[in-house]
C-alpha cells in the first residue's frame, strides 16, 4: 500500500473525514494509501487512510426515520436513569446519572 508523510498525500487522495466535509463518502472503494503520523501521546505510527476523489460518492440524504432514530438516541443520551428526566445535556459517561442525583450520592473511590 502506497504511503505518505504528513501533509504530502497528493491532493486526488482523501481522508474519511475531507471527503465528508465535501458532501461525499469513500463508497465501498477500497483504500488506495495511507499516511503514517505520529500522535504526542504515543510513539507508535498511526495510519489514517486514503481513498480516491475520482470514485467517491455523494452522501446520501438523511430520511425522516434516520431524523426520528437519531433525535430518540440523543433523548436516550440526556435523560437520566434516577429521576427520569431530560437533563438538557449529555449524561457524564462517568456518574451515569446527571448532576443533581449525583449530588446526593457519596462519591465512588
Amino acid at each position: 500500500m502506497p504511503t505518505y508523510p504528513w501533509r504530502m498525500a497528493p491532493p486526488d487522495l482523501l481522508t474519511r473525514r475531507q471527503l465528508r466535509a465535501l458532501g461525499l463518502r469513500p463508497g465501498g472503494q477500497p483504500v488506495a494509501a495511507q499516511i503514517l503520523w505520529r500522535s504526542r501521546l504515543t510513539t507508535d505510527p498511526r495510519p489514517a487512510y486514503l481513498y480516491r476523489l475520482a470514485l467517491a460518492k455523494p452522501v446520501r440524504p438523511m430520511t425522516p426515520g434516520r431524523w426520528r432514530a437519531l433525535a430518540a438516541a440523543n433523548r436516550a443520551r440526556r435523560t437520566c436513569p434516577a429521576c427520569d428526566t431530560d437533563a438538557g445535556y449529555v449524561l457524564p459517561a462517568h456518574l451515569g446519572i446527571c448532576l443533581p442525583c449525583a449530588d446526593g450520592l457519596p462519591l465512588a473511590a
